[in-house]
Formats: structure tokens, sequence, C-alpha cells
């Protein structure tokens, strides 16, 4: 697949976090490649449920922060912008401490929707959750004064 994410930095997407529950909850972007966005999250009292081990809800989160990052920095952002369609997770192992590493990769990408696969792994790259997103691509109104990336 060509280059989808041209002169994006991982510091530049960071930056973009500030206030939000990605930055709560400590998603990171880490790595972006020509097809792909690597982020990472720890395992500790934000991110984890009642028996100590990684809540599937968190596995979510950065999925759909990963895969609607990524979708958003493929878009022109003064025509368009993207939200969250629809998400689901298979979660294959526990994790209970350290970090976990999401790597999103596209699927699908459409003028109207756009479908991202994002495999979560331990620190021993051993994959603990599966999740597909689907996005809507959805046209500004420049009536409503939308909030356009970076402005």
């Amino acid at each position: 697949m060509a280059n989808l994410f041209k002169n994006i930095t991982p510091e530049f997407i960071n930056s973009l976090s500030k206030g939000t529950m990605a930055e709560r909850i400590g998603i990171e972007i880490t790595e972006i490649g020509g097809d792909y966005i690597k982020g990472k999250m720890p395992v500790d009292s934000r991110t984890v449920q009642t028996y100590g081990i990684l809540h599937g809800g968190a596995s979510a989160a950065l999925a759909e922060t990963l895969g609607s990052v990524a979708g958003m920095i493929t878009l022109d952002h003064e025509k368009e912008f993207c939200v969250g369609l629809e998400i689901n997770a298979n979660h294959i192992r526990s994790v209970r401490h350290g970090y976990v590493t999401g790597t999103a990769r596209p699927l699908h990408i459409g003028s109207r929707t756009q479908v991202w696969e994002i495999k979560i792994e331990n620190e021993s790259a051993q994959l603990t959750c599966v999740s597909r997103l689907t996005l809507a691509i959805l046209q500004r109104n420049a009536e409503k004064n939308e909030k356009v990336i970076g402005k």
C-alpha cells in the first residue's frame, strides 16, 4: 500500500491528544509507517478492571484511538472528518502489567467509510486483542464552524 501518512509525526498526533481520554489513560502514538500507526498504553490503575487485568474497554479505547487517528490523517481536513461507526474487539490474552502496543492497518479506505484492523500485543509480542474499526467519513459543514485539525 502507498504511503498514507506523509509528513505526519507521532509528536504532532500526540499534541492533539491534550485534554482527551487518550491522554488521561496514557495512550501515546509511538510510530507512523507508510501504512500503519503504532501506539502504546500502560496497564496500570487507569486501565485495569477489578481482577487486576487489562480492561476490555481500555483495549477497545486503544484500538479506536489508533484507528481513528489513522483514518483522520488520510483525510482532507478542510473538507471532511471521520467518526467511529462500529468497533469490535476479541480479547485473547490477559495482561497484568507493563504496556500493550497496538498497530492499526487499513483493510479498506473508501470515500464514505474506512475499515481498520488493530492488533494489540503485550511486551512479549503476544497477541492480546484483535479489533476491527469502521469509520464513517463525513463532510464538513462550514456553517457549523467545526474544529479543523491543526487550526
